[in-house]
């Protein structure tokens, strides 16, 4: 039975906000520094506000200095061609395994979940070799190809939407004539769209976010992406941080508009208006 005293509703507010002030803080450090001059910020603490919102100076030097054109046209190239990989051979392999039973479907499950014990970083030399083999060090395919591989994530959601998909829709389709591939492309796949928002908004964030793969396997100066961007404000000793802070309030902004467009597939219904 849950406590009502007053001391146990006093610590769980004390610890949301703990946890608010937690998730909010570093924003707004990076907003309050984004918009001050060089001598704001050397004079000012980090957690002041600026004098004003209006200068947006920051913004356009920090897009320059970091070849921002070029950072987010490779990420992007990156982000679609790994999306369309994982969603196309995530979604097709998940409605093999989990629509039909087969001999052997059962251990490819255990395969999958057994990699997600495997530690990544006792894999990062066979996924170098591999990767300089293949002739994709320095190229944009190198770390799609790393980025596409097992997904193991992707793989439950999507088994676990398919799953809850009634298959009278299949049969009622096959009555009709339909192809395997048919009943896929125009039934099931359609009816993935919450998954696959769910897989795209966290795939997307990974990517965006990730700054190992990038370093490692896009050394090259024009192969620059959004988070090793930011390595060129920084030289031996010293950082422009308010130039920093502007940058990072950049690479903010896709993908919280990102989010912001696509919550409304997370939690709506796998299978609503599928079956009267």
């Amino acid at each position: 039975m849950e406590r009502r005293t007053p001391i146990w509703t006093t610590v769980k507010y004390l610890s949301l906000l703990v946890a608010v002030f937690g998730v909010l803080y570093p924003p707004y450090i990076i907003v309050a520094n984004a918009f001050k001059t060089r001598e704001e910020f050397n004079l000012k603490p980090a957690t002041s506000l600026p004098d004003s919102f209006l200068n947006f100076s920051n913004f356009g030097q920090a897009y320059q200095a970091a070849d921002m054109t070029s950072a987010f046209g490779n990420q992007l190239i990156i982000i679609v061609c790994t999306l369309v990989l994982n969603i196309a051979l995530g979604s097709a392999f998940c409605y093999a395994v989990g629509r039909f039973q087969f001999k052997g479907s059962g251990l490819i499950i255990g395969l999958f979940m057994f990699a997600t014990i495997i530690p990544g970083i006792t894999t990062q030399v066979v996924n170098f070799k591999t990767i300089q083999g293949l002739g994709l060090h320095d190229h944009l395919g190198g770390p799609v190809l790393l980025y596409v591989g097992a997904d193991v994530l992707m793989i439950f959601i999507y088994l676990q939407f398919i799953r809850n998909i009634p298959y009278e829709l299949d049969e009622s389709a096959m009555i009709e004539g339909a192809s395997l591939l048919k009943i896929f492309t125009t039934i099931i796949f359609p009816l993935l769209v919450p998954a696959t928002a769910t897989i795209a908004i966290l795939k997307v964030i990974s990517i965006y976010n990730d700054f190992f793969v990038p370093l490692l396997y896009l050394p090259s100066p024009e192969k620059v992406v959004v988070s090793t961007s930011l390595m060129r404000f920084f030289g031996n000793n010293s950082g422009d941080w308010q130039m920093v802070s502007a940058a990072l309030l950049i690479i903010m902004i896709p993908t919280a508009l990102l989010y912001l467009f696509l919550q409304r597939y997370i939690f709506a219904g796998v299978t609503n208006g599928a079956v009267k």
